[in-house]
């Protein structure tokens, strides 16, 4: 069981290590895009019109 223990440690410090690789070469590759002051990113953004507004029928 010591063995197994020590072999699931191991490979979660190599899957660690390789997420945060991948981690760092993430941050890297988004750095060059930049936002103006006061614009917000589109995940942020609300959509227009809102949802529930979706489904909503306005009368005339």
């Amino acid at each position: 069981m010591t063995q197994q223990n020590a072999a699931l440690v191991e490979e979660s410090s190599a899957t660690a290590a390789g997420l945060r690789g991948q981690a760092q070469a993430l941050s890297r590759t988004v750095t060059v895009f930049k936002l103006e002051p006061g614009v917000l990113p589109v995940a942020l953004a609300p959509s227009y019109p809102p949802p529930a507004l979706n489904r909503l029928t306005l009368a005339p």
